[in-house]
């Protein structure tokens, strides 16, 4: 690991305050060159609200903010931190959609301004996407709300890192790889370290405590908007992580007990579209089962046909959307709106929807989901991705259907919520729900029953939970399977 160089900046007793919700108190925290800090906690814990400060699209409400020795505090702002080389990419991706990628690059790079910025602008993003992610399959001309969420984060993380005629000091990554399969997620991470060691610096925010220790120098935890422990990674173990974050979840090794539940007819038999055998995708009643591979290799599709499929045959499904500022939240909304949306017929009552029914049912799913927030009237976008992202679980398992499809639906949720919600869906199916469950995460899959591993838009691997092994997944990923 690098040896940490001169501090960049300090926070030194930082607080921020939304009304009655206090998100940062006290925070002492400093950022050195030739560094990656990675920065945990739970949903809610003041992270994102902490980098946003940084970056300067929040102000702090007290405290300073010393950058070569002086407060800049009161004046800091976006440009004050692009002069001083800080760059964000934020967890909810901020790219145009009816623009190129190209176009987008030129947005945030004033430097690619005049005659021949479109040609600029296409080879420094061109060159930035094969220097972290080789092999993207990226084209700068690409309209970005053509592209999947995966490669739209790529695009996102690479604009972040191009440099025309500017500074370029330090770089926040707020949960980069929650939309990236594992092999995308170690280019980036390789990536870091590469920048790291020449220099750079980083500030990582990671659910996946197994990144944040191979990957960071020091490791900052955060709890109730502070700072409660600053370590060497090397001083941390997956254990000690769960404990400072102060949630006391379950180890992963107590999961649910397996048993064969494809007996009778199956909840759903679907043939992917681009299948070329006769190779369907089957959920049984009480059962749950994973979609495996790598991302953009059908799995999203094959939940969107069923979807479609169950909606037309008037039959109940519901589905919790990963991407959820495209296809999950209601922006308008109260967070209790947003959940009850999935019930209404449930809270009828003489034609119309009981009120009193609808807090009742938004209250049960603020405990059972653990949703940190002071009114559960209060706007969906005024809470975290990763409580945004528990209203859409509670949504979908507030509903009465019995099928349930998840698209790779824990980005930007912490480790212990994860933990609770893979106890509820086990529980949930243990009463015959059916779940169809696509992942980017391997240790997910192990809470399926059967898994489907996806490779050009065909399940090429039907692999029953007894048979499952990260080897198989990978190599049925990569190669043609063979028998």
């Amino acid at each position: 690991m690098a040896v940490a160089a001169r501090t960049l900046l300090s926070f030194e007793g930082t607080g921020k305050t939304f009304g009655a919700v206090r998100a940062l108190e006290g925070v002492s925290l400093s950022f050195h060159a030739g560094e990656c800090l990675g920065l945990i906690g739970h949903n809610g814990a003041g992270k994102s609200t902490l980098m946003q400060v940084l970056a300067g699209t929040l102000a702090a409400d007290q405290g300073a903010l010393l950058i070569d020795g002086h407060d800049l505090r009161a004046h800091y702002s976006v440009r004050l931190a692009r002069e001083h080389g800080i760059r964000c990419v934020f967890q909810e991706l901020s790219l145009c959609p009816n623009l190129s990628v190209a176009e987008n690059t030129r947005l945030m790079c004033p430097g690619l301004a005049g005659w021949g910025w479109r040609a600029k602008a296409r080879r420094a993003i061109g060159e930035q996407l094969e220097a972290i992610f080789p092999g993207h399959g990226i084209h700068p001309d690409d309209i970005v709300a053509d592209l999947p969420i995966g490669q739209r984060q790529m695009v996102e993380i690479a604009r972040a890192f191009v440099c025309a005629g500017e500074r370029l000091a330090l770089v926040i990554l707020d949960e980069p790889t929650s939309s990236l399969d594992a092999r995308v997620a170690a280019q980036l991470l390789r990536f870091v370290r590469r920048f790291v060691e020449g220099g750079g610096s980083i500030v990582l925010i990671s659910h996946i405590l197994g990144e944040m220790l191979a990957t960071c120098d020091r490791i900052a935890v955060m709890r109730d908007g502070q700072v409660v422990q600053v370590r060497a990674a090397a001083a941390f173990t997956h254990e000690s992580l769960v404990e400072c974050m102060g949630h006391a979840a379950k180890a992963a090794e107590e999961q649910r007990t397996f048993v064969s539940r494809r007996h009778g007819a199956p909840v759903v038999d679907a043939r992917p579209k681009r299948q070329a055998d006769g190779q369907c995708v089957r959920a049984f009643a009480g059962e749950i089962v994973g979609l495996a591979g790598l991302a953009g290799h059908g799995q999203s599709q094959l939940l969107l046909q069923v979807l479609r499929e169950r909606v037309r045959g008037g039959q109940g499904v519901a589905l919790v959307a990963g991407d959820r500022q495209t296809d999950g939240v209601f922006p308008l909304w109260s967070i209790a709106e947003n959940i009850s949306v999935g019930s209404l017929a449930q809270l009828r009552r003489h034609g119309l929807i009981a009120a009193e029914a609808e807090h009742a049912l938004a209250a049960q799913w603020q405990t059972r989901m653990g949703i940190r927030t002071p009114s559960m009237a209060a706007p969906i976008l005024s809470l975290s991705g990763g409580n945004q992202q528990k209203a859409l679980f509670a949504r979908a398992l507030a509903s009465a259907h019995e099928l349930i499809l998840m698209d790779d639906p824990m980005r930007g949720v912490d480790v212990g919520t994860k933990r609770d919600v893979y106890a509820i869906i086990a529980a949930e199916a243990a009463k015959g729900r059916t779940f169809i469950w696509y992942t980017t995460e391997l240790e997910e899959l192990q809470y399926c029953d059967h898994v489907y591993v996806f490779r050009d838009g065909q399940a090429v691997l039907d692999l029953p939970r007894g048979e499952l092994t990260e080897e198989r997944i990978l190599r049925g990923s990569f190669q043609e399977h063979s028998a």
